[in-house]
This record gives structure tokens, sequence and C-alpha cells, in this order.
């Protein structure tokens, strides 16, 4: 539970700073293009601040435009490439789906929700796709290499992605972080909601099967597996460090995991959106 607040707050924060920042880009926009008169926006006191027609003017508003332009050029084509990547990504994992031993592992352990696919593939790993109907999708190879113990607690790690639509909620915050990149503070949200994500999945793999002991050795198996064949892990869950929270998660399950913040990152991030809000209030009286 208190693992679940942290990164239901992390989530919240980015969210909140987003909608603040591109509320006001749009606003602006609005009074750019289509002369709408808008009074409290940051970016028009922010001009109100110079003359006319100076250099110092010319350069701020060359400035705001590039930024705002760059932020919403970017965010509407990475929307756009996730759709594209998402849809083909479908595609080819339906292609690859093993019928027989997806219709056995869902037999076997009778998942609630039965978006789950086996893929012919022989590199072990695990994930779930998607973001409106989120789908768990398992390599044959790690169907072979885990015995039923150590599945179970990598499906019921992914149906808590699943249920949750951590997919969703991370391209949601990777978008924010590379979009709103003049704000340090949307980076750190992505990354540790990553983490959190991934100590919550495997709080609830072990509550489902009643043991540390089959995630544990499932996890150690993926290590090995992916570090022995392959110099440069791909599965995302092993990067980052994440893998050492995991492991001292499963060795003293009571542990406080410290959510980092630089300190550079924290005073720069608090100090573009005091100035915000505060030529904002300026603004209005």
């Amino acid at each position: 539970m208190r693992r679940q607040r942290k990164s239901s707050i992390i989530l919240a924060l980015s969210v909140w700073i987003a909608i603040i920042v591109w509320s006001q880009m749009g606003m602006y926009l609005c009074h750019i293009l289509f002369g709408v008169d808008i009074k409290v926006n940051f970016f028009r006191f922010c001009l109100s601040l110079f003359r006319e027609n100076s250099l110092y003017y010319f350069l701020v508003i060359t400035l705001l435009n590039i930024t705002i332009a760059y932020t919403f050029i970017l965010s509407f084509i990475k929307m756009i490439q996730q759709y594209v990547l998402s849809k083909k990504l479908k595609t080819k994992l339906m292609g690859m789906r093993n019928i027989t031993l997806t219709a056995n592992l869902i037999q076997q352990f009778q998942p609630l929700n039965q978006h789950m696919i086996v893929i012919d593939h022989g590199q072990a790993m695990a994930f779930t796709a998607g973001i409106r109907r989120p789908l768990i999708v398992l390599s044959s190879a790690l169907v072979e290499m885990l015995d039923d113990q150590e599945l179970e607690a990598v499906i019921a790690h992914e149906i808590y992605h699943q249920n949750h639509y951590d997919s969703l909620k991370i391209f949601l915050l990777q978008l924010i972080a590379r979009s709103l990149w003049f704000i340090p503070l949307t980076k750190w949200s992505y990354y540790n909601y990553k983490m959190m994500s991934e100590l919550l999945a495997d709080e609830h793999a072990i509550q489902y099967t009643g043991s540390e002991i089959g995630l544990g050795s499932a996890l150690l198996k993926l290590i090995k597996n992916n570090f022995s064949d392959n110099p440069t892990p791909v599965l995302v869950h092993f990067s980052d460090g994440i893998v050492n929270y995991r492991l001292q998660q499963l060795v003293d399950p009571q542990s406080s995991i410290p959510l980092k913040l630089d300190a550079v990152s924290l005073v720069i991030s608090i100090q573009v959106m005091l100035l915000i809000i505060c030529m904002n209030v300026l603004a209005i009286t």
C-alpha cells in the first residue's frame, strides 16, 4: 500500500505539471493563431515585460515560439508513432503466436483476464504490450526455461501490469518527460514510476503465489540467461538498475526503496513551476 501510494503520487505529480504547462501553451497558441484575448497566460506575460520591436522582445518571442512548437510537434509525432508501432507490434505478435502453447498455458493457470499469448521466440522474455487492451506476451523459450511455480509468478507479475495499464501510464510519463525537457522533475517521475511499477508487480506476484521462491528463482534465471547469451540485455526490466531493487525487495520485503532526486533537477523544476504560477498570479492582479 505504501509503494502504491508513492507510485500514484509520482504519476499525479507529472500529470499535474503537464496539465499546467500544456494548458498555458495551448492558450498562448490560441492567442497567436486565432487572436483569442486570454489575459491570464504565462507566455503572454513574459512578452509583456519587454518593449515591442526591441531586440530582447524578438529573442524572447522566438525562443517561446520554438519551445512551444517543439513541444506540440514532438508530442503529436510520438503519439502517432506509438499508435502505428502498437498496431504493427500486435500484428507481428499474432503472426508469431503459438496456439497450442497459448491454450495450454491459459488452461493450466486459468488467468481471469485471458488476453495472453505465447509466441515462438528463442529469447526468454515476458512483457505486457498495448494501450487500450494490454496483452501479456510470453516467449516459448521462457515457457521451456521456467518450471510451473516460476511461470505462475511471472504471469502474476505481468497481470499486475496489465490490470493497472502500466504500458499506457509509462508511455504518458515518457511523453511528458520528453516534451517538457526543461522541467527535469518530469524525467525523474518517468524513471521512478517505472521502478515502482516493477516492485509493485513483484509484490502482487508474491502475494498471488504465496511465496517469494517462484519469482526469485525466475528472476535469477532470466538475469543469467540474458547476461550470458546477450551482453546487452533486451528486457527493459533489467535496465536502469531496477533489477537491484527487485532483488533487494525479494531479500527484504520491508525494505524502503529510496526515490533519489538530484538536487539541481529539483531546484530547476521548482523554479520553473513557481515562475509560471507567479506570473499568472501577477497577470490576474
